[in-house]
C-alpha cells in the first residue's frame, strides 16, 4: 500500500504530465497552423509520450492501492512564436518536468517507499533523454538562423519522429 504523502505526490505528478500533453498539442497546433508539419508530427508524437507517461504513473498507483484523483488542466497559450521560440519553451519546459521528477523521487527517499523510488528510476532516465534531444533541436533551429530551406529540411527531419 503506498503512503498518503507518496500517493497524493504522485496525483500531482499525473497532472503536470497530462499538463504536459496538452502543452504539447498546442504546440503542435501552432506549428500546423504555420504549415509546419514536421515539427507538428514532433510535438504530436511528444504529446502521445507525455499521456503515455501519465498512464504508468496511474496503473503504477492504482497497483500499490492508492487513489487515482485527476485534477484540472488549465488552458495552454495558443501562440508560441517561431520555432526556435516552440523548442527554446519545450526544452525549458523538460527542465522543469526534470525538476519534478528529482523532487517526486527525493520524496520517495523521504518516505522510504523502495518501490517508488525503483519506479521512478525510469522517469528519470527518461528526463535525460528529453533535454538531451530537445537541447539538440534548440540547437540546430539557433545554428540555421534565418535560412528557411534549411529550416523546411529540418522541418522534414522532424516529420520522421516515431513513437517510442
Amino acid at each position: 500500500m503506498i503512503g498518503q504523502q507518496m500517493q497524493d505526490a504522485f496525483n500531482d505528478h499525473i497532472q503536470a504530465e497530462i499538463d504536459s500533453a496538452y502543452l504539447y498539442l498546442a504546440m503542435a497546433v501552432h506549428c500546423e497552423a504555420q504549415n509546419l508539419k514536421g515539427f507538428a508530427h514532433w510535438l504530436r508524437v511528444q504529446h502521445g509520450e507525455e499521456l503515455t507517461h501519465a498512464y504508468k504513473l496511474i496503473d503504477y498507483l492504482l497497483e500499490r492501492g492508492g487513489k487515482v484523483a485527476l485534477k484540472a488542466i488549465a488552458a495552454p497559450p495558443a501562440d508560441f512564436g517561431t520555432p526556435l521560440k516552440v523548442f527554446e519553451k519545450v526544452y525549458e519546459h523538460e527542465q522543469a518536468v526534470t525538476k519534478r521528477i528529482h523532487g517526486l523521487f527525493e520524496k520517495a527517499v523521504g518516505e522510504r517507499d523502495l518501490a517508488a523510488q525503483v519506479f521512478l528510476q525510469w522517469f528519470v532516465s527518461e528526463q535525460v533523454e528529453e533535454e538531451a534531444h530537445t537541447s539538440e533541436i534548440v540547437e540546430k533551429i539557433r545554428f540555421l538562423g534565418d535560412k528557411a530551406s534549411a529550416l523546411l529540411y529540418l522541418d522534414k527531419e522532424l516529420g520522421k519522429r516515431t513513437a517510442g
